[in-house]
């Protein structure tokens, strides 16, 4: 490690677990930036087949085991909420995880030197670095980053105290969308401690728009869990309605999720099956072609049952920068990126005739399709590449770093 730069400490239960895994990259892509100011060391659970320790672009990493490797299956494969609905059972892990996490973070503390930690999620990891920095008396910053599930979700009595409580605690609050924003100031928290700095995408060089590949016509694509609060329940139905007068047209559907059994089934009762593709999840190495290839792509999101709502939408920044035009519902986490007319079409959220009547005008206008992926792309560069907030996050880390 180089001497001069500062340590700094990322924990994470989202990571990607060897090459070519399927887990969110976003995680490691801002971490693999920072080390131009920064050591970095990361903490992520482990899981099977996964090293417990490696260095990977220069991030030491270091995952933390929790139970019999065979079953520790909390985290990954969607994320500690969406495991945690799939199968309740898993409930029982969850003491063992925050135990486990703060013996490694106990570990590395007592025989490292840390600057600053940045703690992804407000619980477990934001939770976890304030009790272990307490109990070892460690005066070490902490940034926590809400990506979403975490602020919207753990609502009940004791789970929003300790929300609460880390919100608090932490010296720094950054979230992904100024909806967010809003959230945390809601629970009382000071606003000179939040800032609002999204996850990036490399718009520089591989979710760009490719002139040598042709746009399959009348194509829709979502990407995205199978999960409530993505909405897809609505376009299958949007979709039933447009293939009746767009007999061509085909729905491609990337992602994996709790859902995937209900939408197959739905698929099936709309008399669908032949005009829509479950391609599953894919390698995020593959996801620029698709764009890429697809003439429309969908965001149908709503607010779930549970209240589980969008913190941001990377997935609409990729999208994008490939020049794709958009049609997305009308949360107030889209706000920060889309615009009505401008770089999308908005709709209102399960509102199945509007999302159908948007699909017929982008088949039939080419030259709107076309403007609104030149307005989104050049509307993205400028906010969300990676070069931008890698250097929010290095200026907020540096900062704390050297108090």
């Amino acid at each position: 490690m180089i001497e001069n730069k500062p340590n700094l400490l990322v924990l994470t239960s989202t990571f990607p677990r060897w090459e070519g895994d399927r887990e969110p990259p976003f995680v490691f892509e801002l971490s693999k930036r920072l080390i131009t100011h920064f050591n970095v060391h990361l903490l992520a659970p482990h899981s099977p087949n996964a090293q417990l320790k490696e260095n990977i672009a220069n991030i030491e990493i270091t995952r933390f085991k929790y139970f019999f490797t065979r079953f520790q299956t909390l985290a990954y494969n969607g994320g500690i909420l969406a495991n945690l609905k799939r199968n309740p059972w898993l409930y029982l892990l969850v003491p063992l995880f925050i135990l486990g996490e703060c013996i490694s973070l106990y570990n590395l503390l007592k025989n490292k030197d840390f600057s600053v930690i940045h703690a992804h999620w407000i619980i477990p990891q934001g939770l976890v670095a304030i009790l272990v920095t307490r109990l070892m008396k460690k005066q070490i910053p902490i940034v926590c980053t809400s990506h979403g599930g975490d602020l919207y979700g753990l609502n009940s009595g004791l789970l929003k105290k300790l929300k609460i409580y880390v919100l608090n605690q932490v010296d720094k609050i950054t979230v992904v969308s100024q909806a967010m924003k809003q959230e945390v100031l809601k629970l009382g928290i000071s606003e000179d401690k939040i800032e609002v700095i999204s996850m990036g995408v490399d718009l520089q060089n591989i979710f760009i728009p490719n002139p040598h590949i042709q746009r399959t016509k009348k194509s829709i694509l979502f990407v995205g869990r199978l999960v409530e609060k993505k909405g897809l329940f609505y376009l299958l139905e949007a979709f039933e309605k447009i293939i009746k007068n767009y007999p061509e047209s085909i729905l491609n559907i990337v992602g994996s999720g709790t859902d995937e059994i209900q939408l197959k089934k739905q698929i099936e009762n709309l008399n669908i099956n032949q005009k829509v593709r479950f391609l599953g999840a894919i390698e995020n190495t593959q996801l620029p072609a698709l764009y890429q290839q697809h003439e429309i792509i969908v965001f149908p999101s709503i607010i779930g049952k549970d209240g589980d709502r969008e913190g941001f939408g990377l997935v609409l920044v990729e999208a994008l920068g490939c020049e794709c035009a958009i049609i997305a519902t009308d949360l107030p986490a889209m706000q920060d990126i889309l615009t009505d007319q401008q770089n999308a079409l908005i709709v209102p959220q399960k509102n199945v005739e509007k999302l159908a009547n948007k699909l017929e005008q982008l088949f039939e206008d080419a030259q709107l399709r076309e403007n609104l992926g030149k307005n989104g792309r050049n509307f993205v560069l400028q906010h969300y590449d990676w070069e931008i907030i890698a250097n929010r996050y290095n200026d907020l880390l540096n900062k704390l770093s050297m108090r």
